[in-house]
Order: structure tokens, then C-alpha cells, then sequence
């Protein structure tokens, strides 16, 4: 992919760790956040990384809209929990229950990716799944978190560390997507692009 400097890729996510990831990995890019009522897509019913899958598509469709000619990336996050959609909290109770369910048993978390191209009609779209195997939280441990606020934004009211983490015990997968953004799959559409 080439990447000069008047950016032939776009990042539709306000999200600070995609960012990084994506810069940590060489690419040349500039974001561009989508706009998109993520409350308009139906969550009954809906398979967890299909709905990843159209979330991901709807946002690098809006800001592909923008930048015809560019490589548009777009991905969703959200925590699978015995075939429950789990997302992001909305206020701290939220963020409490969510975190009592998560920590008691393995979960999965899943990312749609998508990558739009208007000019050529370049519509890819895949969806990682990484089994999180987590640590017996206390309450005391729940209720700090909680406090911390590092829920706020995050799929299943939580955000992996890239080294050691008090809440995870192992993961069966990829860390770039419980991060939110599976580097491993990004680079194999990627390549797909100049095939």
C-alpha cells in the first residue's frame, strides 16, 4: 500500500488506541471520526460479529463519502458474553454490571473491520475473535475501577494493557483486538487491496 504524503488512508474512529496501533504499525494516515447513530442498528437478534461487521461498514461508508479516494478504515468493537452483545457502557451502575458479568467467566471480544474504497468499489469486510480468559475481580477491585473511569468508551466497560493486566488471566487470540483494532486481519485486507 503506498502510503505518500497526502495520506491515501483514513481512520474513521475517534478511538486513541486504534490511532496508535495503526501508527506503531508504519502506516501514513489521518483520522476522520464517523458520524453514525450507532443506537439506529438493531442489536436483537443480530449475531455479535455481524453486527461488528455492519457498525464497522456503516462508519468507513459515511467517511468514505469524504475521501472517495482513499483507503477508509472502519472498525467496531463489542464483547460477546454466552452469545450477548455487550457494548459500552452508558453511566457507572452500567459500567458496574457489566464489569460483574464480564469478570465471572471467559469471554469473547470481537472487532469488525471494514475497508472502503469508493472510486474502485472496494468493499471488504472481516471480523476478529479473541477469547478472554479473566481474573476473579474482588469488589473492592470492581468499585476501583469503576472510580478509575478507564470504562468510559470501551466495549465491555473495559480496556486490555499491552503488558500485564489485572484483570485478564490469558487470551486465546489476538491483543491488537481486544484493543480494537486486529492488526494481524488489518494487514492481510491490506494486502488484498493490491491483488
Amino acid at each position: 500500500m503506498s502510503q505518500d504524503a497526502h495520506f491515501s488512508i483514513v481512520l474513521a474512529s475517534a478511538s486513541p488506541r486504534r490511532k496508535q496501533l495503526l501508527a506503531e504499525a508504519g502506516y501514513g494516515f489521518i483520522v476522520c471520526p464517523a458520524d453514525i447513530d450507532e443506537s439506529a442498528f438493531a442489536v436483537e437478534g443480530a449475531e455479535p460479529s455481524e453486527y461488528a461487521e455492519r457498525l464497522a461498514l456503516a462508519k468507513a461508508k459515511v467517511v468514505a463519502g469524504e475521501f472517495p479516494d482513499c483507503v477508509v478504515i472502519g472498525a467496531d468493537t463489542v464483547v460477546d458474553f454466552a452469545g450477548q452483545i455487550v457494548g459500552k457502557a452508558i453511566n457507572a451502575e452500567e459500567a458496574e454490571r457489566i464489569t460483574k458479568k464480564l469478570f465471572s467467566a471467559p469471554h469473547k471480544v470481537i472487532t469488525g473491520l471494514a475497508i472502503v474504497r469508493l472510486s474502485d468499489g472496494i468493499e471488504l469486510i472481516e471480523s476478529d475473535v479473541t477469547t478472554v480468559y479473566p481474573k476473579k475481580l474482588t469488589a473492592e477491585q470492581i468499585a476501583e475501577h469503576i472510580r478509575g473511569e478507564t470504562w468510559r468508551g470501551k466495549a465491555g466497560a473495559y480496556a486490555i494493557k499491552e503488558k500485564g493486566d489485572e484483570f485478564v488471566e490469558r487470551i486465546d487470540g489476538s491483543l491488537s483486538n481486544v484493543m480494537g483494532l486486529p492488526m494481524e486481519l488489518l494487514e492481510r485486507m491490506m494486502e488484498r487491496l493490491n491483488e
